[in-house]
Parts: C-alpha cells; sequence; structure tokens
C-alpha cells in the first residue's frame, strides 16, 4: 500500500507582540500602527498578536511566546510590580524590545525600563516639519532614508541618556525647526530621533517617529520600523555598503 507524502508545514519567521496600554495621553495614531504592524507582518512573514492587557500577556509563559515586543505609543504606568519582573526576565533570557514613539513617556519610575528605552520623554514643541538627518545607515531598515530629509513630527526632547551602550540612527536638525517650549529650549547640537542598544541579554530598539496617524502610511517609516521590528526578534545586522 502506498504512502501519502505530507505537505510541509510552513510557519512564519517569528511572532511578535504588540502591546499599546496607555495610563496617560492615548495617542490617535494608535490604531494606524497596529494596522502597520500587522501590514507588515503580511509582507515579511511574522505574526502579530495585538492587545492593551497586560494581565494576559506579561507572564513567563505568554512572552515565551514572542521574539520581540512593540510597546506602541504606550504611556504611563502601564505594568505592575508582577508584570515588570516577567518583562525583565524576558529581556534576559534574550527578547527584543521596539519602543515606537510616546513608549519613551512610559514607567518613568522603573529604572530598568528607562535603562531599555536609552532616553526618556521630557517635552516637545508643536508639530512641525524639520530635516532629519541619518547617523548611521548600517542597520536593518535605515537604507531607504535620505541622508537629510524633510519630515514632519512631533519632535520629542529628551533627557540625558539613560544607559552607556545606546548607538544612534537619526538625529533631528534643530535650526530646521522652533524646538522652544515652556520645559525647554531643544536638546542643542545632537539631538536624537533613532537609537538601538544590546541591553541586559537582549536587543531594545527605539524610533520617535509616528506621532501622526499618516505617518504610519509613509513606506520609507514603515519599513525602518520593520527594521526594527526584525532586528529585536533576530539579532541580524544590515550594512548598507
Amino acid at each position: 500500500m502506498g504512502s501519502v507524502a505530507s505537505a510541509p508545514v510552513l510557519a512564519a519567521q517569528f511572532d511578535v507582540l504588540v502591546f499599546s496600554r496607555t495610563a496617560g495621553w492615548h495617542h490617535e495614531s494608535i490604531h494606524e500602527g497596529v494596522a502597520a504592524v500587522r501590514e507588515l507582518g503580511r509582507l515579511h512573514d511574522f505574526n502579530v498578536f495585538w492587545t492593551e492587557d497586560a494581565k494576559r500577556v506579561f507572564n513567563d509563559r505568554e512572552l515565551a511566546k514572542y521574539k520581540a515586543v512593540v510597546f506602541l505609543s504606550t504611556t504611563g504606568d502601564v505594568l505592575d510590580d508582577e508584570q515588570q519582573r516577567a518583562f525583565e526576565r524576558y529581556v534576559r533570557a534574550g527578547g527584543g524590545y521596539v519602543g515606537v514613539h510616546a513608549a519613551a513617556d512610559t514607567e518613568h519610575g522603573w529604572p530598568w525600563y528607562r535603562r531599555l528605552v536609552g532616553h526618556m520623554f521630557v517635552t516637545h514643541p508643536a508639530v512641525q516639519s524639520a530635516v532629519l538627518k541619518v547617523e548611521d545607515a548600517n542597520f536593518p531598515g535605515m537604507e531607504r532614508f535620505a541622508p537629510r530629509a524633510l519630515v514632519t513630527e512631533e519632535w520629542y526632547e529628551y533627557g540625558t541618556a539613560e544607559s552607556k551602550g545606546l548607538r544612534y540612527l537619526l538625529s533631528v536638525d534643530e535650526s530646521t525647526y522652533r524646538p522652544e517650549t515652556a520645559k525647554g529650549n531643544g536638546m542643542g547640537a545632537f539631538h536624537p530621533v533613532s537609537w538601538y542598544q544590546q541591553f541586559d541579554g537582549g536587543r531594545a530598539f527605539y524610533t520617535a517617529l509616528g506621532h501622526l496617524p499618516a505617518t504610519y502610511g509613509d513606506p520609507v517609516f514603515r519599513h525602518h520600523l520593520y527594521g526594527g521590528i526584525y532586528w529585536a526578534a533576530t539579532g541580524a545586522g544590515f550594512r548598507a555598503r
């Protein structure tokens, strides 16, 4: 009696958790951000699970399912002590973190998270167009940026670096917009916008871009976001030349 060969099982590259809980300001762009990551998953063959329910996913068993966790414009205190400890264990076991925009305005009182993000949000001026500059093209998702490009964004001002291992990808030229606010006058000659680091056994990527809903329809930004997810999930590098 003959046998029938079974079809090969096709597996996605990896699984990603998108977490968008807000305990402070809620960005209207979160909906577009979730849709964009889902579309990136279809384009680049990775699975996406989205939730705002920290109790459901921030435990050892659930986090182990994912190669990277995206904090998509989270704000405020979104995890309790037990959930924080579970996320620390996840990263120390080699997990990846991706912070988007207001992820830097999240968990200000959690020192480990502050170091994971790299810089914390302080203030921002009104949304303006400004010149975005490439600091390092040798990273996944960076190859489609022009060396200098006109970009419209809510340009976050940050505090000093929380971690010594940050490697910067993008910055904004403060001479091309008005950075002044009631809390400050900008960051000066170097104003970072995106960076990454090896951190505490895992990988962390952050981009300040993503305030406006329409930004998630920009193919250059989407590829930048995918590059961060890809690196956080796999650790694979990229060289522009």
